[in-house]
Formats: C-alpha cells, sequence, structure tokens
C-alpha cells in the first residue's frame, strides 16, 4: 500500500513534459518512446527510412537510417541505411559529409551492390566541391560540410574503383586542382601519374598540355637561369608533335611564343649586363643569339639595333 502511494507521489512530482514521448502499445503491451523505437525487422525500418527520404524530411530520415544500422547491425539493410544517411547529406548540399558516409558503405560494408554507384557520387562531389572552392566563401564552406580536402575525395575514388572509368579523371583532377592552388611542381608529379597510369586514357593527353604548363607557370619573369623554362617549350612542342590536330595544340602553340619571349628577354637581359660592364664583345655575342635563336620576337629586332650601335665598340 505504502509502495503504491510512494509511486503515485514519485509521478506527481515529475514533469508532465517527461511523459510527452511514452506511449503505451497494445501490440507489445508496455511503454515506448516513438524517438527512439525501431520497426520489428530491418525490411521495414529501411522503408520507414525511405517514405521520410521521399517527403524530403533528410533530418529524420538520417534520424531512423541510424536507428537501423544501430539496431540490426549486421543486416544487410544497414549499408542501404548508411546510403540515405549519405543521400540525405548530399541533397542538403553536405557535400563533404555526404562523402565520409559513402565511403562508410565502402569500409564497412563491401558487399553492398551500391559500390559503383558511390565511386561516381564521390567523383560528383569531388567536382562539385572542386568548382565550389574556385568561388569559396564562408556560406560555401559551411554547406559543404567545413574544412574539406578535395585530394582526399578523388584519392579516395581512385582507391574504390582504381582500374574503374573514373580512376584516370580522378588523378587528372588532382593535378589540375594543384595546379589552380600554385603548387606547380606537386601538380606535375600528379599529372604524371596520369600520364604513366593511365597512358591509353583520354585524359593522358590532357595531361601531357597540363605538365608543360606547369612548367610554364614556374617560368615566370625573366630569369638568368632558363632550364625550366626551356623544358616547358620541350613539353608543348611534343604536344603539339604528337597531338597536331588536338584542341588544345593552338594553345600549346602560343604558350611555346610565350615562353620563347621569356627566353629571349632572359638574354636581352644579359647582353645588358655585360654591355654595363663594357664588356662589348660578351654583349654582343649574347645580343647576336636573340637575332639568330629567336628571330620571331619582340626582342630580335630591339637586339639587332644594339649590334648596330656596338659595331664601333667591338674590334
Amino acid at each position: 500500500m505504502y509502495l503504491k502511494i510512494f509511486i503515485l507521489i514519485l509521478l506527481l512530482l515529475i514533469p508532465q513534459n517527461s511523459f510527452a514521448f511514452w506511449v503505451w502499445t497494445p501490440e507489445t503491451n508496455r511503454w515506448v518512446n516513438p524517438k527512439y523505437e525501431v520497426k520489428e525487422t530491418p525490411q521495414e525500418q529501411l522503408a520507414y527510412v525511405k517514405e521520410i527520404f521521399d517527403t524530403k524530411e533528410y533530418k529524420k530520415a538520417v534520424e531512423e537510417a541510424n536507428k537501423l544500422i544501430k539496431n540490426y547491425p549486421k543486416a544487410r539493410e544497414a549499408a542501404d541505411a548508411q546510403y540515405y544517411i549519405g543521400l540525405s547529406q548530399e541533397t542538403q548540399g553536405q557535400l563533404y559529409e555526404a562523402f565520409k558516409s559513402y565511403q562508410v558503405i565502402v569500409d564497412k560494408y563491401p558487399f553492398s551492390d551500391r559500390a559503383p554507384e558511390i565511386v561516381k557520387r564521390q567523383y560528383e562531389i569531388g567536382n562539385q566541391l572542386m568548382e565550389g572552392d574556385e568561388q569559396k566563401n564562408a556560406f560555401m564552406d559551411a554547406m559543404a560540410g567545413g574544412d574539406y580536402n578535395i585530394v582526399e575525395v578523388f584519392r579516395k575514388v581512385i582507391k574504390n574503383a582504381p582500374y574503374g572509368e573514373l580512376a584516370a579523371p580522378s588523378q587528372y583532377k588532382i593535378g589540375l586542382y594543384l595546379l589552380g592552388k600554385q603548387l606547380y611542381q606537386e601538380a606535375r608529379d600528379e599529372l604524371e601519374k596520369v600520364i604513366n597510369d593511365y597512358p591509353d586514357s583520354e585524359w593522358a593527353k590532357a595531361a601531357k598540355y597540363q605538365v608543360a604548363l606547369s612548367d610554364s607557370k614556374r617560368s615566370t619573369g625573366a630569369q638568368y637561369d632558363q632550364a625550366i623554362t626551356q623544358s616547358a617549350v620541350k613539353e608543348f612542342e611534343k604536344f603539339v608533335e604528337h597531338y597536331p590536330d588536338a584542341e588544345l595544340s593552338d594553345k600549346a602553340q602560343k604558350e611555346i611564343q610565350s615562353l620563347r619571349e621569356k627566353e629571349a628577354e632572359n638574354n636581352f637581359l644579359v647582353a645588358q649586363f655585360y654591355e654595363k660592364q663594357k664588356n662589348y664583345q660578351a654583349a654582343k655575342i649574347y645580343y647576336n643569339t636573340i637575332v639568330e635563336d629567336f628571330k620571331n620576337t619582340s626582342w630580335a629586332v630591339k637586339s639587332l639595333e644594339k649590334i648596330r650601335s656596338l659595331s664601333s665598340k667591338v674590334q
């Protein structure tokens, strides 16, 4: 009797909202909290997840999918539940979080037949992150899922399907991303992997052009040591030779001309240096080199004028 009175008093003292989520179910003959309750089978729970997802209640879909994974971790439906977590995040623009959720399927549920689709979705996420990075702002960063690593995304695509159709373009995108970040040597190394690992891929052609472009970017301004510039010229020339009809060949020709201008300017600066030192013979040699080897550059005319002005000074 006293125990019943004690329980009654205790129930009266507890705030009413504490019972708000608890309901009595005649089927189970017990009190349950719908917030934490899961369907009786993983098949039913997965169907419920899909139903919620289709109504665009993505947050709730993630919650219900997590319930399935927690309560039926060894069920085949667990992989699909994880898929709907990633899909919900991706639909909401949480790209990097979605990428990580998809990766869980590859790592934890290798039996899933969604593997090919997962790789494609991760590749597209990498592309979207890469495009967003070019116009990056606080809002886009937050939507993508915070601090993300674009290179990591593409590396996972390659690791998940090293012989798949998306491996070569993923490797190429890594090089392209690093090139955009002005990490020219790192970009060159990654692009070389496209050429070496996927020589028969259409991406190998584009990678050869970007390798030359990486060298070209490293050769900025007129320098006394033009080894990198010369290397870039050779790479572009090889590209034009192998792919004369390629769309990029015209751009390659323009890059070659630009690099030749740099080389000619470098020689002109060296000639000026000797001229200031009154070593007119050495200066004339460099001016002559420009006239003979760089005749199609703007520096050839200037060098010819310099040679004429030095004629009286050189014995």
